[in-house]
């Protein structure tokens, strides 16, 4: 048996005490927080937030990373094997996917935190070339002969599929029935240059490439369109268009193991702050304080605006009707490669 000195004893005791004192509060965690596409700018500043407001209440770092892509994608991704301790979605489809194929999370996730877990909202627009030379004002007008429209594809992308639903959704709004809306919608696609992967990819196409008589993008991807490519771009509000509500979600499975649960609920909380609505109004995010919405009524002009829920019953029920293998969409694509 190896005893210890009596200086051994005091310094073990010393070091354990010390480990005690600076233990959890002291540690320092790492979150990945996996996010759509266009949701970057919007994340990188809440981030810096977010951790100054951690060290501020809790005296302690934290490092927060970021990966953006194609939103389903994303979430396959994490579904996979990606250890995202947050989901930070444009669509609620996208999160529900974790909890349908791998039990990643519970199923009533979205009941979890305010508005349904989503802090924040857009609405679908259609951005034009300056002077809008097309004369381009609603949806119908992407269904003409000889418009060029860019969109992501919506087997990827939540922007894509947004755009899909809010053509479709304002027929049935403004007293049409289903198959004038698949009319339209086909049309409509029938007039994309090319299918990107997501809404940033699909941005570059036009905006870049030059490819397109108008871009449908979100309506928080404008002033950063513009900012880093200048042009005098246009934005069209259709006389009806869809709510993008951008739903988030601790992955439980991954927080318990890595026991970052207490930082991942709370990075998500601090979206609904005064600070983090702030933010959301800097990057064009439509807030949920009533309050800031209104201070804002400039830069979120009032539209007429329908939710999935409202105008399809559902994501779930969209998705199945309209984006799984062999529904609406996919037949409306086999038609246009004919």
């Amino acid at each position: 048996m190896r005893f210890l000195s009596n200086v051994s004893l005091r310094q073990l005791i010393g070091a354990t005490l010390l480990s005690l004192a600076v233990g959890p509060s002291f540690a320092q965690a790492t979150l990945l927080n996996v996010s759509y596409d266009v949701s970057r700018e919007f994340y990188k500043d809440y981030n810096a937030a977010f951790q100054r407001h951690w060290r501020q209440t809790n005296g302690a770092n934290l490092t927060i990373n970021q990966s953006h892509g194609g939103s389903s994608r994303q979430a396959a991704s994490v579904i996979a094997g990606l250890e995202a301790d947050v989901i930070t979605m444009n669509q609620a489809i996208d999160i529900d996917m974790l909890h349908d194929r791998a039990k990643l999370i519970p199923a009533d996730w979205a009941k979890r935190l305010p508005n349904g877990s989503a802090p924040t909202a857009s609405v679908t627009v259609i951005l034009v070339r300056p002077g809008n030379p097309k004369g381009i004002k609603d949806w119908s007008d992407l269904a003409r002969s000889g418009v060029s429209v860019v969109i992501p594809n919506p087997k990827t992308s939540g922007n894509g599929r947004y755009t899909y639903l809010a053509a479709w959704g304002s027929v049935i709004k403004s007293g049409g029935n289903a198959a004038q809306a698949r009319q339209l919608v086909q049309r409509m696609f029938a007039n994309v240059p090319v299918f990107d992967g997501g809404g940033r990819a699909a941005t570059t196409t036009f905006a870049q490439r030059g490819i397109g008589d108008a871009l449908v993008t979100f309506e928080s991807e404008v002033p950063l369109i513009k900012a880093e490519f200048g042009g005098d771009y246009q934005v069209v509000y259709p006389k009806s268009t869809i709510l993008a509500e951008n739903p988030v979600s601790v992955v439980d499975r991954v927080v318990d193991k890595k026991g970052t649960r207490r930082e991942a609920e709370a990075y998500l909380r601090w979206l609904w702050s005064e600070e983090g609505q702030r933010i959301a109004v800097k990057h064009n995010l439509r807030p949920r304080s009533p309050e800031l919405l209104a201070q804002n009524a400039s830069r979120f002009p009032k539209v007429p605006t329908f939710t999935v829920d409202e105008a399809f019953g559902g994501w779930r029920k969209a998705q199945a009707e309209h984006f799984n293998d062999g529904g609406i969409y996919d037949q409306i694509t086999a038609a246009r490669a004919r």
